[in-house]
């Protein structure tokens, strides 16, 4: 076995210290000994050095149960700020957080032609106003996470997007040479996935689903605490189940796609030709099942099924502690969460149907964008071996 060299042991012992001062700040060196295991001569070291590169500060003593009172260590959430992208089919959602995940501005920005050509200056203007909002800070703007609406490798090239027709698109490279920052694309359900483990519904389940539901439908799948991605980065493109063997063709290029559906597109597409409307939007159909529009409601109840259906097969494939829906549609309209439940009931083995909640999003929009804002401020305060090295 490979014994690890002593800058290794440093940069080691420091993220543990870090972390363990931002689960449980303010606490004092004394405390953080006890907490992680480490000798009180390792700790005085490491935070010094956490100090010096203003991630940690003192904030005066605190009580004591005999002798000198300890030194209060808190964790700088103000020490850089990071950006976080939803990139939709019809809209551009960007927020800053500082490093603890609060955000301190959203710009939402909603777009009428998706094509790559179009959106790109678009979404660099929308990242530069968001950026030109942070306060100063030792490290500015840490990184720039974005959640595509799409297929994304492990190398984090976009593939293909079946809503808007991107294809191999590298807008990493693009966004690192114009903002000269970090940057890390991924599925936004995989983003959304793990900004709700970290803040939201699921945060205290082991293994969890993150359904996203809009243009199309989307997964992110925590497994084990840990985002689930696949062998090559694209998992949880469940919207491309078939769930009608004779079904629509897909712009995805299968068949029958369970997003076809149970998707929001497909409810307000159903809802329009039953009211022989051009289009209907999120208000006026949120207002016709208030007053209890028959059509409407006849619509609601279609979409609640056919979720239904695709989340049976999710939750036969997974076993899941819990399944969290995050949609527009559904946060104004909860009702339609008994026709899902109904459906999931009257189709599940009695053996698994009580192992699993249904949950609608808390973090709601914010989903995506706070989640890829958070992968970059992990990879910030804990992956970046040269950040953590000894001046």
């Amino acid at each position: 076995m490979k014994t690890a060299d002593q800058t290794f042991v440093k940069v080691h012992n420091q993220k543990i210290i870090l972390k363990n001062i931002i689960n449980h700040y303010p606490v004092s060196r004394a405390k953080l000994s006890k907490i992680t295991n480490l000798n009180k001569a390792t700790i005085s070291s490491q935070t010094a050095l956490l100090i010096e590169k203003n991630l940690v500060s003192e904030i005066g003593t605190g009580s004591s149960s005999g002798g000198r009172k300890p030194v209060l260590l808190v964790f700088n959430k103000e020490a850089g700020y990071a950006i976080g992208v939803d990139l939709g089919v019809t809209y551009i959602l960007t927020l800053l957080t500082d490093l603890e995940g609060n955000v301190i501005y959203c710009d939402y920005y909603e777009i009428s032609d998706n094509s790559f050509e179009a959106v790109k200056p678009i979404l660099l203007e929308r990242i530069q106003l968001v950026a030109s909002k942070a306060p100063k800070s030792p490290y500015g703007i840490i990184g720039i996470g974005v959640g595509v609406h799409g297929f994304v490798n492990k190398d984090q090239l976009v593939l293909f997007t079946p809503n808007s027709k991107w294809k191999d698109v590298d807008l990493k490279t693009v966004l690192e040479n114009h903002f000269h920052c970090p940057v890390l694309i991924d599925n936004e359900a995989n983003a959304g996935a793990y900004g709700e483990k970290l803040f939201g519904s699921i945060k205290h389940c082991t293994n969890s689903i993150y359904v996203s539901i809009g243009t199309g439908i989307g997964l992110g799948i925590i497994v084990n605490n840990e985002l689930y991605r696949g062998t090559d980065g694209f998992s949880g493109e469940m919207g491309h189940m078939t769930i009608d063997f004779n079904g629509k063709k897909c712009g995805c290029g299968n068949y029958g796609c369970w997003e076809l559906y149970a998707s929001e597109k497909a409810f307000y597409d159903n809802l329009s030709q039953l009211k022989n409307m051009e289009k209907v939007t999120l208000e006026q159909a949120s207002k016709m099942i208030q007053e209890n529009d028959g059509e409407a409601l006849k619509a609601l109840e279609t979409f609640g099924h056919y979720l239904g259906i695709g989340l049976t097969n999710i939750i036969n494939a997974f076993n899941p502690e819990a399944v969290v829906l995050r949609s527009n549609l559904i946060e104004a309209n909860p009702i339609v969460l008994n026709s899902i439940q109904s459906t999931i009931s009257s189709r599940i083995s009695r053996y698994v149907h009580q192992s699993h909640q249904i949950y609608i999003s808390q973090l709601n929009r914010n989903a995506t964008a706070l989640g890829a804002a958070s992968f970059m401020i992990h990879q910030f305060l804990m992956d970046s071996e040269a950040f953590h090295t000894n001046k």
